[in-house]
């Protein structure tokens, strides 16, 4: 995860056409990035290279959907979510993003691949407080395990209290 960088608070944004695309190893390790992911993280393409994905991630951004998100892609499914990720130079950006599991001829998960596209505003009003949320309960629990399962859960309650049986049915809900 991305540590030590001074937040700005300002938000970038990229065009309703583009689309974010990187694939990584089974360890979340970036094999590829297109030009809109570089352009948007401040990255160049040699910085990225072969390092974590997390190393976008934002500190705001909450475990307990990326548990989910790993949950679902390691058991070889899809998964829609809504992400806050971090820049190089500490500005942050909002994506919807379609994470799955590329496989070999064989079906054998070989790595990820990922399209984000930039998600709509109305469904940034639903999400930030959403994920505020979420955060505030791991952020206060007695340690990372039970705020971790905590907020899983509000996260589980959430979903169902909106009428979904699923937090991908939840976003795309959302996507419009």
């Amino acid at each position: 995860m991305a540590t030590g960088k001074r937040l700005t608070g300002v938000e970038r944004t990229f065009e309703p056409d583009e689309i974010i695309v990187t694939k990584t190893d089974l360890k979340g390790r970036i094999l590829y990035a297109n030009d809109v992911f570089l352009e948007i993280s401040g990255y160049s393409e040699e910085e990225l290279l072969g390092q974590p994905h997390s190393m976008i991630r934002h500190p705001d951004m909450p475990r307990a959907v990326f548990k989910l998100l790993w949950d679902r892609i390691e058991a070889g499914l899809e998964v829609f979510a809504f992400v806050v990720n971090l820049s190089k130079s500490g500005d942050h950006y909002w994506v919807l993003a379609h994470v799955t599991p590329s496989v070999d001829s064989e079906g054998v998960p070989r790595g990820y691949h990922s399209n984000r596209r930039a998600p709509a505003q109305e469904s940034l009003e639903v999400i930030r407080p959403l994920y505020r949320i979420l955060r505030d309960i791991e952020k206060n629990a007695a340690d990372p395990k039970t705020g971790l399962a905590a907020s899983s859960a509000r996260l589980t309650e959430e979903v169902a209290r909106a009428g979904f049986a699923s937090y991908d049915r939840f976003v795309l809900s959302l996507a419009r």
